[in-house]
C-alpha cells in the first residue's frame, strides 16, 4: 500500500484545516489510513496531508469529484496548489 503526501496551500487558517472532519469523512471511505497533518512553521498557509492509499485509482477518481472539491472548499484548500506524491519503491 503506498504511502501518498499532497501539499497545498490554505486559504483559511490552519487551526480550520486542523480540526475538519471532512478528510477522514472524504478519505475513509475508501479505506485510506493513517492520516496525518502538517502545517509548515513558516508559513501556516500551507500544509500537507500523509496517509496510506490501498488503491490509487480510486483515489485518483475522488479528487475529481463534487465531494472533493466540496470538501477542500470547506476546509479552504487552494485546488492549484495541491501537489501529490506517492512513494517510491527503489
Amino acid at each position: 500500500m503506498p504511502t501518498v503526501v499532497g501539499h497545498h496551500n490554505i486559504s483559511k487558517d490552519s487551526k480550520h484545516w486542523l480540526s475538519s472532519p471532512k478528510r477522514k469523512e472524504l478519505f475513509g471511505s475508501l479505506g485510506i489510513t493513517n492520516i496525518r497533518t502538517f502545517v509548515d512553521p513558516q508559513n501556516p498557509k500551507r500544509v500537507a496531508v500523509m496517509m496510506d492509499v490501498p488503491d490509487m485509482d480510486k483515489m485518483a477518481a475522488l479528487m475529481q469529484s463534487k465531494a472533493a472539491a466540496d470538501a477542500m472548499a470547506h476546509d479552504g484548500v487552494v485546488p492549484e496548489s495541491l501537489v501529490i506524491l506517492v512513494e517510491a519503491k527503489a
